[in-house]
């Protein structure tokens, strides 16, 4: 095993290498712009993905918005368990992002939902719903890039395959966002 874990580690390093600091710097502009503006950010998941969501919300409605001078409008769609069942049962599952957005969406807001494959139908519909009636959209991808990687405003793609090294990334990601304005809380007012 002692083997097995270096590689796990030596790979996910080469993934970590090759994350685009340029684009992870334009994020953070624009999620201070979105403050400044009092848009509100929509976030959302599949899987693994949508505890990284829930996750991101928190340290950024919470953990970066307790250090600014203006609180993050932020919420992960993946919260409201009772209302994504009701949707995906009278709908379809496609729908649960997409029918949320419609109560609360307005031109402007951020969309930002994370896969590894690029390919969720749900995320895919919201993401293409999202950006017909106006929204920014983000979507941080695996190496398989998918269908989002064509659709959403901003892409980030971790080039790997691996689930794990790509969800690690995208956890490496949001913490990065947050703790930008975490750390450097004069980000917002400058």
């Amino acid at each position: 095993m002692h083997s097995w874990i270096q590689n796990y580690l030596e790979n996910h390093k080469k993934v970590i290498d090759g994350m685009p600091v340029e684009k992870i710097d334009m994020l953070i502009a624009l999620f201070k712009d979105a403050n400044r503006e009092e848009k509100q950010i929509f976030i959302f998941g599949n899987g693994g993905s949508a505890a990284s969501a829930s996750h991101f919300a928190t340290d950024l409605g919470k953990g970066a918005s307790d250090k600014v001078s203006k609180r993050f409008k932020c919420f992960s769609l993946n919260e409201a368990t009772a209302w994504m069942t009701a949707i995906g049962n009278d709908y379809s599952y496609e729908d649960i992002f997409v029918h949320q957005m419609k109560n609360f969406a307005k031109p402007g807001d951020i969309v930002f939902t994370m896969s590894v494959s690029g390919n969720s139908p749900n995320l895919v519909k919201a993401v293409d719903w999202a950006n017909t009636e106006g929204l920014h959209t983000i979507a941080l991808v695996g190496g398989k890039r998918g269908r989002l990687a064509e659709i959403a405003g901003d892409v980030v793609v971790i080039d790997s395959t691996h689930y794990g090294h790509v969800e690690d990334a995208h956890m490496l990601i949001v913490h990065l966002l947050t703790y930008a304005f975490m750390e450097n809380p004069q980000l917002i007012d400058s």
